[in-house]
Order: C-alpha cells, then structure tokens, then sequence
C-alpha cells in the first residue's frame, strides 16, 4: 500500500507540473469568466437557479473580469494543462471579517479547479502562489472563505495549514448561506515558485 501511495502522490506531482501557471491578462477575460461561472456553478449547484444567476452576472461577466484583472490590488493566475484552463486563483488587498485576528491580513478570494484535475496537485501550485501574492501584497496572514457545506475544500484547506477562526455571511444571488473562514499565518506557509516577483512585475 505505501508503495501504491508512493506511486500515486509521483503521479500527481507529474501531472501537476504539466500545468503552466501565470498571471491573467486582460485577453483572458472571456475565457475566466467562462471558467469561474461553470466552476461555480459545479460547487453551489444546489442554489436556486435564479439565485445562480444573478451572481453569475454580477460576479463573473467578462467585464467584471477585466476590470479584476486591471486592479493593483488584485493578482489572479491561470493554471493551464492539456491546452486548457484548468484552474485559477485570486488574491486581493481589503477589509478582513472581525475573526481575522493576525495581522495584515490578505485574501484568497477564489480558487477554484476543473473537476478533471481534482487530487492532482494543481491546487496546492496554486495556494504557494497565493501565499507569495500575499507576501507581495505586504500580508502576514492569508484568509479565505469557504462554504460550510463544501467538507473536501475545508478538509483541503485544514491540510495546506489553514485554521478556522469563525464564519461569515456568504449572499448568492438573494440567498444568504454560511461561510467558514479560514487563516494561514505566512511565516508557516508553503512557499511556491518565485510568484512574488511575477506579482511585482505583472509577469
């Protein structure tokens, strides 16, 4: 069995390198709106269907993209594998939930992975780069929200380091549900592949 495993986390750490991680640009608009509605859907399938959509249109529109991208105090990186986008993330500069005690808190505000690349280590590329954006950003603590329904994504987390400290309110459309917030004190986290510089130089 411990060879099997063995076997399989080498298989993972492959696959995860096959993926080419960099910064959004504003031609990647349409193609991360795309993304992110169909990923968002496929986590919280079971809102109302109107509810989906009016946060689709105020949250994942090509526009709303560009201008995410555009903004210094957001940085979101593309994770692409087999000629398509496999996963993305975003961190960005702002206000931190009252639970958020560390200091110069900075937010992973999304994170979302194709199903297809699910356990393949495309995610954990994905939280070092987030930790080092943090780092950039000038954070010591890197926070995130996570739908208390969602047990592989909070169990995922809790395995990257994250501690839950509390929850949050979290509106889909008109329906209001329950987050899980969760923090990493930077000093402990996982560090990834020079994406602090790629912050800096918009690389």
């Amino acid at each position: 069995m411990e060879f099997e495993q063995l076997a399989q986390a080498a298989a993972h750490a492959i696959a995860s390198r096959a993926c080419t991680i960099r910064r959004a640009r504003a031609d990647d608009a349409a193609t991360l709106a795309a993304f992110g509605a169909r990923t968002f859907v496929d986590t919280y399938g079971d809102f109302r269907a109107d509810d989906l959509a009016l946060h689709l249109a105020r949250t994942y529109g090509e526009a709303q993209q560009l201008r995410e991208i555009a903004d210094p105090d957001v940085a979101t990186w593309l994770a692409h594998g087999g000629g398509a986008l496999a996963a993305f993330a975003q961190v960005r500069r702002g206000p931190a939930p009252p639970c958020v005690a560390g200091r110069d808190p900075v937010e992973l505000h999304r994170l979302y992975v194709e199903r297809a690349w699910h356990g393949r280590g495309v995610a954990q590329r994905l939280i070092a780069a987030a930790c080092d954006a943090a780092l950039a950003f000038g954070g010591a603590t890197l926070w995130l929200k996570v739908w208390q329904r969602n047990a592989r994504a909070i169990a995922f987390y809790r395995k990257c380091g994250f501690a839950d400290v509390g929850e949050t309110a979290f509106v889909v459309g008109n329906d209001a549900t329950t987050d899980r917030v969760l923090v990493l004190e930077l000093d402990r986290a996982p560090r990834g592949e020079g994406f602090a510089s790629i912050l800096r130089n918009g690389r």
